[in-house]
């Protein structure tokens, strides 16, 4: 395969985190890189797409449930609060939040600049009103918001289910991270997708259409383009796993043949039938969704769902700090 061409400095100029995630991620056994990194432009656009396929449930049964339960996250959680979002508005939930909650403020955070501008932009325009503070940051770390909502008692948004993209302890680190940030008297309003049919869960990663394959697979594009890589992508394919025994999805990209390449001229070689895991996207039945915020610093105060009981919608409440020893 031919060396992708890279534009002058642009290997240099890529994320540290990116880079050293990646280069550590294909030296362990198994391999994995985490999935944060799909999320270039290119990988945004693509996983928009993903939510309106058909196998794809969580997108449209979420939607539906916050249509129905809007009126009574308004009555509970009051009208006027900054709504952080922790990852980029879709252009379906966010707005449905943004018109009932009536905030003061907006701020969406995410790893994806230009995605990020874009959706602020749309959102801008569609709520002119409405002050939008664009906030592009990894949230997985605590965070100090702007300081136009600092004294502003917040509403975290954190729709999609994108909570179980972590292994637990991962994911308790990322709602302790949110209360930190989020500050006392938050409120956090969470999606997270239940257990289901395997033939369900496998149809919704693995689509006839192609589009979470070619998603899975702008990985490989994305690491060539910014880290100099000459990874042969035709040489992959997208598979999508049900692990039973830790109740999650696991998407991989598996070798096709032996393949050997280098990224910034580092070389890495695979044997035909070894995989690059990922994601993960784990499933949470109504107790275990409980567990995991308490654990995280909530106290979950609601929760909905549609009538298959396949999606969950949390409300929660920041829990007090504790004071020191």
């Amino acid at each position: 395969m031919l060396k992708p061409e890279i534009e002058d400095g642009q290997a240099s100029l890529a994320d540290p985190q990116f880079r050293a995630d990646v280069l550590s991620g294909l030296e362990r056994r198994p391999r994995a890189i985490p999935a944060r990194w799909f999320y270039d432009r290119r990988g945004s656009e693509l996983f928009e797409d993903i939510t309106v396929l058909p196998e794809y449930y969580p997108t449209r049964t979420e939607t539906a449930i916050l249509e129905e339960i809007c009126p009574e996250v308004t009555e509970v959680v009051g009208r006027g609060r900054a709504v952080v979002e922790f990852g980029s508005g879709s252009s379906t939930k966010t707005p449905l939040l943004l018109r009932c909650a009536a905030p003061s403020a907006y701020v969406p955070i995410d790893i994806s600049g230009d995605f990020l501008r874009e959706s602020s932009r749309v959102l801008s325009e569609a709520f002119p009103d409405l002050t939008v503070l664009p906030f592009e940051a990894d949230f997985m770390r605590p965070l100090t918001l702007p300081a136009e909502v600092a004294d502003t008692p917040k509403l975290g948004f954190f729709p999609g289910s994108t909570i179980g993209n972590m292994i637990p302890l991962m994911a308790v680190d990322l709602l302790r991270a949110m209360r930190a940030s989020l500050g006392e008297g938050a409120m956090l309003l969470i999606g997270m997708d239940r257990i289901k049919d395997e033939s369900t869960l496998v149809a919704a990663y693995d689509d006839a259409a192609g589009v979470t394959a070619a998603f899975n697979l702008n990985l490989l594009d994305r690491i060539n383009r910014e880290l100099d890589g000459t990874i042969p992508v035709d040489a992959f394919a997208h598979e999508a796993r049900w692990n039973d025994d830790r109740a999650r999805i696991e998407m991989h990209l598996v070798a096709q043949r032996d393949v050997a390449f280098t990224i910034e001229g580092r070389p890495f070689a695979m044997r035909a039938g070894e995989s690059i895991h990922t994601e993960n996207s784990h499933k949470y039945a109504s107790r275990d969704a409980r567990i995991l915020l308490r654990s995280g610093g909530w106290t979950p105060i609601r929760e909905w769902t549609d009538p298959k009981g396949l999606f969950g919608l949390y409300l929660a409440e920041a829990q007090p700090e504790r004071p020191a020893p």
